[in-house]
């Protein structure tokens, strides 16, 4: 199996895993796989045996060309999802009050005006692409919105925040990216323009400027935001969607019964984690699940594998709703649980009493669902649906 095959189909690769004794080390993620629920569970919970550092490797090194094009912009720094500690705990502190209850709660007007208004304006045409007119958009919009940026500016600084992402994880010919990383460049001016104007705001912007000091330490972490901020509740948003479809007897039941949208929201996060899992890199000699690690040895927590796991979850390969809550470990767990999981299940909520109101005569217009090569964002590549 190459890669790009284990990226876009890696359950059966994570159940080889599970029934497996001790850990399998995947030549494809160069990483010992942490297939099993406890054994994920264990590692993010000892943060100080298992470090962050490296959490987000690279697949492609960019050249450097395009290296250059990065010189002398603010950026490049360290950010919360790859420190561990002390670094740590100062860059999420920012996140924690940004993205509080109550933070969240005075932005749901927001939210609910935009997926409203994402929803009317396919809503007559009877088909749409899901994806691309509103599980990319709606995220986007509302972290653009929380972060304080110019309506004006989002859609730019979206896409540079993808191409940020395709430089370190697609391969590309050199002038793509050069060309990628000029984007990035003119984010990281952004952020950096955007932090300086908001020392006082009751933005996430405004929070990362009062709680870090350093300018590149600001942008690094904004423009992380900016990407992780939406990606997630993009996966989750296709994914949702795409499950609640292919089995129509979910769908309709949840029509019949929207009490069940929360329960749904938990499932499609335990079924298909929208981050699939991160890199750990272990920081003494030690053994985990019978297996000898040593120091500088690096392990990929699966969340995807570990929402599958059959001594946690009855029938793990099956979607429903219906199911008795088990705490999933999709948004992490310890001091690296998701800041934003709150936001993202809030869109999800929204978007699917939306769709249950207004469009309960939703199906897939196509079978043919291909997901995306990548294990960052889970989701469908494209969802044609029809009403």
């Amino acid at each position: 199996m190459d890669r790009e095959a284990l990226y876009r189909g890696p359950h059966p690769v994570y159940a080889r895993a599970r029934a497996a004794a001790g850990l399998t080390f995947v030549e494809e993620l160069d990483a010992w796989l942490v297939a099993r629920y406890a054994d994920v569970r264990e590692v993010l919970s000892r943060p100080g045996d298992f470090s962050s550092r490296g959490a987000l490797r690279p697949d492609v090194l960019p050249g450097p060309r395009a290296f250059a094009e990065l010189a002398g912009v603010p950026g490049g720094a360290p950010v919360v999802l790859s420190t561990d500690g002390a670094a740590h705990a100062r860059y999420r502190r920012p996140l924690t009050r940004g993205l509080s209850p109550a933070r969240v709660t005075a932005a749901l007007p927001f939210v609910r005006d935009t997926a409203a208004g994402l929803i009317g304006s396919f809503a007559k045409a009877g088909q749409v692409e899901w994806m691309a007119a509103y599980a990319r958009p709606l995220p986007a919009i509302v972290i653009g919105h929380l972060l304080g940026l110019d309506p004006a500016d989002v859609p730019a600084a979206v896409r540079a925040g993808h191409r940020a992402e395709d430089l370190l994880f697609t391969p590309m010919p050199e002038d793509e990216q050069v060309a990628a990383a000029r984007e990035v460049a003119a984010l990281r001016r952004l952020l950096d323009a955007h932090a300086q104007a908001s020392g006082t705001a009751r933005t996430l912007t405004g929070e990362l400027a009062r709680g870090l000091d350093d300018r590149d330490e600001i942008v690094s972490n904004a423009e992380n935001l900016m990407l992780a901020g939406h990606l997630t509740t993009t996966a989750l948003l296709g994914s949702t969607v795409h499950h609640l479809l292919l089995d129509r007897r979910q769908w309709e039941l949840l029509c019949a019964r929207p009490e069940l949208v929360p329960a749904a929201i938990e499932e499609a996060a335990r079924y298909e984690a929208p981050v699939q899992g991160f890199r750990r890199t272990v920081t003494r000699p030690l053994t985990l699940s019978g297996t000898k690690l040593a120091e500088g040895d690096t392990v990929f927590v699966s969340f995807g594998s570990a929402g599958r796991d059959a001594t946690v979850f009855e029938r793990p390969d099956t979607f429903d709703i219906t199911r008795e809550p088990v705490r999933h470990l999709s948004f992490g767990h310890g001091v690296h649980g998701c800041p934003g999981s709150l936001l993202a299940r809030e869109q999800l909520t929204i978007t699917l009493e939306l769709l249950v109101r207004e469009l309960p005569g939703l199906h897939l217009a196509r079978q043919d669902v291909v997901m995306a090569a990548t294990l960052i964002h889970r989701a469908p590549e494209r969802l044609l649906l029809g009403w």
